[in-house]
């Protein structure tokens, strides 16, 4: 039960802004993006959050699903601070369910982040020899719509060699 205890008041501090390097507070891969001590920075992170993941913004590939999500916690957020405005004045339970929402936006803000390298390691056809290919994940988005688009149009094309009879 201490250790348990002894976690979350280090999740609390860190949320607080204690002096902790950022690797220590987010996983491995992970990136802190929406992190506010007070109302007007809030505000300033959320409106940039909300405008980056607008078409052609760093977060445009966010899915609708996972919009809503984040928009969700923002209001949640927002409301915590509407509440208190600053960190140090809110208690723990408080503090908590602000630094979960954080933890919730920033880990999906990180999967859908434009810079965010993808890379694969595959063999090419004919060949037995594996190789790595790392691209950027606006590429690999940009890549999977424009094979979607081609596919699409292919099924628009009649095909000459299906005549009045068919397969």
């Amino acid at each position: 039960m201490k250790l348990k205890t002894w976690q979350i008041d280090i999740a609390l501090a860190l949320t607080v802004g204690a002096t902790f390097p950022v690797e220590a507070a987010q996983p491995s891969g992970t990136e802190t993006i929406v992190r506010a001590d007070n109302k007007a920075e809030f505000c300033a992170v959320a409106a940039a959050v909300q405008k980056e993941m607008r078409p052609g913004g760093r977060y445009e590939f966010v899915d609708n699903r996972e919009r809503d999500s984040v928009n969700a916690r923002l209001v949640d957020m927002q409301s915590l601070f509407d509440k208190h405005d600053t960190v140090a004045q809110m208690d723990m339970p408080t503090k908590v369910q602000l630094f979960n929402d954080q933890e919730a936006v920033n880990a999906v803000l990180t999967r859908r982040d434009d810079d965010r390298l993808v890379c694969q390691r595959d063999a090419p056809l004919g060949s037995l020899i594996p190789r790595t290919t790392c691209l950027a994940y606006r590429e690999t988005e940009l890549r999977r719509a424009d094979a979607l688009h081609y596919m699409a149009t292919l099924r628009q094309v009649p095909n000459p060699n299906m005549g009045a009879g068919g397969l």
